[in-house]
C-alpha cells in the first residue's frame, strides 16, 4: 500500500472498505457482530458496569469494528458524556396531546411520573404541531439531540428520519411496537392476546360470523390487532375469508347498506379496532344507528381498545382497556438503561378485558 505524502497509517486501526466514503455507524458493527446496538455501545466504550458481557462478545464486536474501520465520532463521546438529565418526548400527531381527554394523555402520566421517580427533566418537542415531523421540515427530529434521549409517540412515524437517529446510536424509545427502522427499541401492549380474549367472549355468547374494520395501512398496532382477531377466530374453529374489512375512509366506506348487506349474510358481531383518530368505532357507531340495529338486540358490537373521550357516551362497549399508564413508566425506563449504555428489555403489557355493555347473544332466527 502507498502512503500519500505526509500521511501515516495509524497502528491497529483496519482501513476503511474499499470505496467507502461514509464513516462507519455502530449500527453496522451490531449487525456484522450479531448483536444489539446497546451491546457494541458498552464494548466499544470499555464499560464494565452494567450487565455481563462475555468474553467471545467483546471479541466479535471488536473485529467487527476493526473489519469496517470503525472509528468513534468525537463529537459524539463528547455528548455522550455532557449528560443533561433531560429525556425527550416527541409526538408525530398533528398537535402535541395535553388535553386530559386525548388518548394519549395517560402515557405522558406514566412518562412524566417514571421520569421524576428517576431524577430526569422532560423536554416537550413540538415539531409535530403543523402536521408531523415531516411537515415541520427534515432538521424537526434533529432537535431532539438537545436532549440525553427521546421518547416518540404516533402510527404514522418517518422511518427514514428515524433511522438516521438509530444509525447515530442516539437512544431513544417508540411508544408501541415498530418493525422499522431495524434496531429502534419499543415498548408495546400484548394487543394479540387481547384481541383474542375479545374474540373468544364473542364466540361464547354464540356469536359465528364476525367482521373486523379496520383502517387501511400496515401499522403495526393494527396488525397485532388483526392477528388476535384471527387467532381468535382460529381457536374456536371460525377461520375463513371476508372476515376482515379495510378501508382508508371508513366514514365514507362503511355505509348501512354494507352493515344490512352483513347481517343478511348472517355477520352477528361487528368489531372495531381502536386508533389514535378513533375513525374505525366512529364509522361503526354512525352506522349502526344510520342502519336503525338495536345494539346488542340485533348485532353486538366489540372495540379492540377504548372509546374516544368525544364518543364515551351511550352504553360502555366490550373490549379491552390499553394500559397507557403502564406503557408510559416502561417506555422511560428503557429510555433510562438506553441512556446509561445498558442493555434494555420490557416485556410486553397485558391489556384489560372490558365486558362492557354492547354484546349479547345472537338474535334467534325464527324457521318460517
Amino acid at each position: 500500500m502507498v502512503e500519500e505524502p505526509g500521511k501515516r497509517a495509524r497502528p491497529g486501526r483496519s482501513p476503511a472498505p474499499a470505496g467507502r466514503t461514509a464513516r462507519p455507524r455502530q449500527a453496522e458493527v451490531a449487525r456484522l457482530a450479531g448483536v444489539s446496538q446497546a451491546t457494541v455501545s458498552l464494548v466499544l466504550a470499555d464499560k464494565r458496569q452494567g450487565p455481563a458481557i462475555s468474553e467471545e462478545t467483546r471479541r466479535k464486536v471488536l473485529e467487527a469494528a476493526r473489519s469496517l474501520g470503525y472509528v468513534p465520532d468525537p463529537a459524539a463521546r463528547r455528548l455522550a458524556a455532557a449528560r443533561n438529565n433531560l429525556l425527550g418526548v416527541f409526538s408525530f400527531t398533528a398537535t402535541f396531546p395535553t388535553d386530559v381527554q386525548h388518548s394519549y394523555y395517560p402515557f405522558l402520566v406514566g412518562v412524566e411520573r417514571e421520569a421524576a421517580e428517576r431524577g430526569y427533566d422532560l423536554v416537550l418537542f413540538t415539531g409535530s404541531s403543523t402536521g408531523g415531523a415531516g411537515a415541520a421540515g427534515p432538521d424537526a427530529l434533529n432537535r431532539v439531540r438537545l436532549a440525553d434521549g427521546c421518547l416518540f409517540l404516533g402510527r404514522h412515524a418517518p422511518a427514514e428520519e428515524l433511522g438516521r437517529l438509530v444509525a447515530d446510536g442516539f437512544p431513544m424509545v417508540h411508544l408501541g411496537r415498530r418493525d422499522e427502522p431495524e434496531g429502534l427499541r419499543w415498548v408495546g401492549a400484548d394487543y394479540v392476546s387481547a384481541a383474542r380474549e375479545v374474540v373468544g367472549h364473542l364466540a361464547g355468547l354464540g356469536h359465528r360470523r364476525m367482521v373486523l374494520i379496520r383502517e387501511d395501512d400496515e401499522a403495526p398496532a393494527s396488525t397485532d390487532r388483526e392477528h388476535g382477531f384471527r387467532e381468535g377466530l382460529a381457536a374456536v374453529g371460525l377461520a375463513g375469508p371476508g372476515t376482515v374489512f379495510r378501508s382508508a375512509d371508513p366514514e365514507r366506506d362503511l355505509t348501512p347498506e354494507r352493515l344490512r348487506s352483513w347481517l343478511a349474510d348472517g355477520v352477528t358481531a361487528f368489531v372495531a379496532e381502536e386508533t389514535d383518530t378513533g375513525a374505525a368505532w366512529r364509522a361503526l357507531r354512525r352506522a349502526v344507528a344510520d342502519a336503525g340495529i338495536d345494539c346488542p338486540r340485533d348485532a353486538s358490537m366489540a372495540l379492540l381498545g377504548s372509546p374516544p373521550a368525544d364518543l364515551a357516551d351511550g352504553p360502555e362497549p366490550t373490549g379491552f382497556d390499553i394500559p397507557r399508564t403502564r406503557l408510559g413508566a416502561a417506555a422511560v425506563r428503557m429510555l433510562a438503561a438506553l441512556v446509561a449504555g445498558e442493555e434494555a428489555t420490557e416485556p410486553l403489557v397485558a391489556c384489560a378485558f372490558r365486558p362492557g355493555a354492547t354484546s349479547g347473544p345472537p338474535p334467534v332466527i325464527e324457521d318460517h
